[in-house]
């Protein structure tokens, strides 16, 4: 099969574009020079036509293995042979004491281990998601790759030649010896110019390893499940823009939700609804300083408030509003799965919920982090008071769904939580606020998801008003202190969730899915996998209801450990697991790591000490 599994990939990254590496030493996703720049390598979404940069053992019939170099970000592949063994460590060059990392690119090293292992190397780029064609500029110090709007320079510490439109290299190693190569983007289409990555491949390593873990050291989890979480943190550190503080939601785009279907969708954006969980997850292990910067962006995008007073769902990195969507034909997606798309069509879309969530995150920043200003206060009142106008509205809802607009409780809960949590600040900093209205209308919406977000027939609270579905959504009402984690309608919601779906609930082999895609109208065609994200919120829903229940506690912590084990080799965890626990969607995705944070910490200190 050409198409590896979605779960055979590691991450590199500088803070500024990242690439996937497959287990078969194959760089396959790489955009270049940010995260939402148009594709170099796009072998995922494409075999023949989205470009490779493979460093493979010949013949290639070898055993491999992943690793993270310990406490980095830097990947290591190692191939096993009957004549020896040989590994590539790959990384994207950083730290503050080195040229600008955007000019490094990737450092791949080539060494044998112990005996002797031929390689072969293929770097095939195809340009702008495979659109652009490109000519090259070969020497023996190096090979440019030259395209409309972008150049790249390969160099190596061996010669390569020119195939039809790659650069190929196949050379022998002797146990101890090692082959430095790099690809870096060009500024001029001199091959000899600017700074040769290759040449310094041993200095670069060592600062590289010595940021990831001077940054590592800052956080401050030590509880049971620490080398989960510091590999989320690393993650989630890999997809920060460190230009604007941004985190993007995943760094890929249309890897399938399922194979063979349409759900594949653009991820390498940012949402606001992913704030609350960001901002928390870092608070929560020390990383203010991440924190604060995503927090400035925020800032930013509240400065930016549409005419009506109102926010967009998501963002670029650089902060710009239009995500416009498009397909590319040309393309036949990840196994199949097409259509492959870029951009994002739901950036315009009425999502109430992203209000609970902005409103929370501001909380939380102003509670654990540094208190925020008073003109950032003004533009949150405005909003706070826009969503006392609109919270009656029907919405697409947190799930993005495009089979027309509902009453989802979701968004309903998440309006209360906008509201509630501008009350709680203007009440800790005493700000300015029309708070006898603010109370009446959160008053309003509790009362209102009691009477008619609440099935007495299911005993459980449903995914929109008039329907009798479950949403998984639904599991953050004790997280958001909605209701209380023992409140007999929260754990009545959670015995039914907890059921399998042939039984009306959503949980399959401890996995969740975030609803019955057969009773939710999403406007969608094919099927999904479990979503990693709401596993994660079950952990923490059985966790605060076994404060008064041992045995929820107990289920809660088998759940998590169960959880663990769909991790990829390497740790990562994409946005699905499927039925036969493979991974879905793109990959690896923010907002399973972030819950991973959240649910470790809050389990880990609800069993108390060890």
């Amino acid at each position: 099969m050409p198409y590896q599994p979605i779960e055979n990939y590691g991450l590199i990254g500088n803070m500024r574009t990242t690439a996937l590496v497959g287990m078969n030493g194959s760089i396959d996703w790489m955009c270049y020079p940010h995260f939402d720049s148009p594709s170099v390598f796009a072998a995922i979404l494409d075999n023949d036509k989205g470009g490779r940069f493979s460093i493979a053992p010949v013949p290639n019939h070898v055993k491999s293995k992943q690793y993270y170099w310990p406490d980095t970000n830097v990947l290591v592949t190692r191939f096993h042979s009957t004549d020896g063994v040989g590994r590539v460590i790959d990384f994207m060059p950083v730290g503050k004491d080195s040229i600008d990392c955007t000019q490094h690119g990737i450092v791949r090293r080539i060494q044998s281990i112990r005996g002797t292992m031929t390689f072969r190397m293929e770097c095939r780029p195809a340009f702008n998601y495979g659109r652009d064609t490109h000519t090259i500029a070969a020497s023996s110090q190096g090979g440019i790759f030259q395209s409309p709007n972008l150049s790249l320079r390969l160099g190596a510490t061996i010669p390569f030649q020119q195939e039809g439109d790659a650069l190929i290299a196949e050379f022998t190693l002797e146990e101890g010896e090692e082959v430095d190569v790099c690809l870096q983007g060009m500024e001029s289409d001199d091959v000899s110019s600017g700074f040769c990555p290759e040449a310094h491949a041993e200095e670069l390593f060592t600062k590289t390893v010595v940021y990831w873990r001077r940054w590592l050291a800052k956080c401050t989890y030590s509880g049971r499940w620490r080398e989960m979480v510091h590999r989320s943190a690393l993650v989630l550190k890999l997809l920060t823009f460190q230009p604007t503080g941004a985190i993007v939601a995943a760094p890929t785009c249309s890897l399938p939700e399922g194979i063979g279907g349409e759900r594949n969708w653009d991820y390498r954006y940012t949402w606001i609804r992913d704030a609350a969980f960001t901002l928390y997850g870092l608070l929560r292990i020390g990383f203010t300083e991440e924190a604060s910067q995503f927090m400035h962006w925020l800032e930013a995008r509240c400065h930016e408030l549409k005419p009506d007073g109102s926010l967009q769902i998501m963002y670029g990195i650089d902060g710009r509003h239009s995500l416009t969507e498009e397909t590319l034909d040309h393309l036949e997606g990840y196994r199949g799965s097409s259509p492959v798309r870029i951009g994002n069509g739901a950036y315009d879309q009425l999502q109430l919920d992203i209000y609970g969530e902005l409103l929370d995150s501001v909380y939380l920043y102003n509670k654990y982090g540094t208190p925020i200003s008073y003109d950032l206060w003004k533009h949150l009142r405005r909003l706070i008071n826009w969503v006392c106008d609109n919270w009656q509205r029907t919405d697409e809802g947190v799930w993005e769904v495009r089979g027309g607009q509902q009453h989802f409780v979701y968004s309903k809960l998440m309006c209360w939580v906008a509201i509630d949590r501008g009350i709680r600040l203007a009440d800790k900093r005493s700000f300015p606020a029309d708070r006898d209205r603010w109370l009446k209308m959160r008053d309003a919406i509790y009362e209102e998801i009691m009477e008619k977000g609440w099935d007495a027939d299911r005993q459980a609270f449903i995914q929109r008003y008039g329907s009798d579905s479950l949403d998984a959504a639904n599991l953050m009402m004790s997280l958001v202190f909605f209701v209380s984690p023992t409140d007999p309608r929260m754990l009545k919601t959670l015995d039914a969730t907890i059921k399998a779906p042939e039984k009306g609930g959503l949980v399959s082999n401890g996995l969740v899915y975030r609803y019955n895609i057969d009773e939710a109208n999403d406007g969608l065609n094919g099927e999904e996998g479990t979503f990693n994200i709401c596993t994660f919120w079950l952990v923490e829903a059985l966790t605060r209801a076994g404060q008064a229940d041992r045995s929820r506690l107990e289920a809660a912590r088998l759940l998590f450990e169960q959880m663990l084990g769909y991790a990829n080799h390497l740790g990562l965890y994409a946005e699905e697991t499927g039925h036969h626990g493979e991974a879905l969607g793109n990959f690896p995705q923010a907002f399973t790591h972030l819950a991973l944070i959240s649910a470790a910490f809050n389990l880990d200190r609800a069993l108390g000490s060890k």
